[in-house]
């Protein structure tokens, strides 16, 4: 409420745009107080007994409060889940990972999750595999925060995006991380299978 509207109140609590409280009077007089320095005279505490209001510009009140709102919504990182089995083409891989970056681009973590049927979990290292190509598949976008870890039927990596304007020892650290898993595929375990399977 603002102004006029506010006369149908019988006694508002006052408080100046600095903060100095003028105490408690007639809404009438309020507003007497509020016209006297230029100003509006604003509800922000409907709800106290008695209601409070504010000699303020508000112009720049509404202004200062639609910038906190939109500070308040800003991007809250979410989880987004991206399922794979070791048996998926790289054309589908690789269009998963573009689905992925997207989710990357707005923000959010992502936690890939490779299903094995039964007779799959033989050869975990092939899920692996894809996992790992995966990752590198995101690496211009995102770094391995959880590797890829075996649970039940199910392995499961989580990749978060890269931090923009980081410095050279967490580049150092995120190389690492990538070399890590790198270094698993080239050691060729379970490249028959893999043909096998496929």
């Amino acid at each position: 409420m603002i102004n006029g509207r506010l006369l149908r109140m019988k006694e508002v609590r006052v408080l100046m745009a600095d903060g100095e409280q003028k105490g408690v009077m007639t809404s009438r007089d309020a507003l007497e107080l509020a016209r006297s320095v230029d100003l509006d005279l604003v509800l922000v505490a409907p709800n106290a007994d008695p209601p409070v209001c504010r000699v303020i510009d508000f112009g720049k009140y509404k202004y200062d409060q639609e910038k906190r709102d939109k500070e308040n919504k800003k991007h809250k990182q979410e989880l987004k889940g991206i399922k794979i089995t070791p048996r998926i083409a790289e054309h589908d891989l690789g269009h998963l990972a573009k689905t992925a970056s997207k989710f990357f681009a707005e923000g959010d973590k992502v936690r890939v999750v490779c299903m094995f049927r039964q007779r799959e979990l033989v050869h975990p290292q092939i899920g692996k595999q894809k996992m790992d190509r995966f990752a590198e598949l995101c690496a211009d976008v995102a770094v391995v925060e959880r590797p890829a870890n075996l649970e039940g039927r199910q392995m499961s990596m989580i990749m978060m995006p890269k931090v923009k304007g980081k410095g050279p020892k967490q580049d150092a650290k995120n190389q690492d991380e990538q070399d890590g898993g790198e270094a698993i595929q080239d050691h060729g375990v379970g490249q028959d299978h893999a043909k096998e399977v496929e």
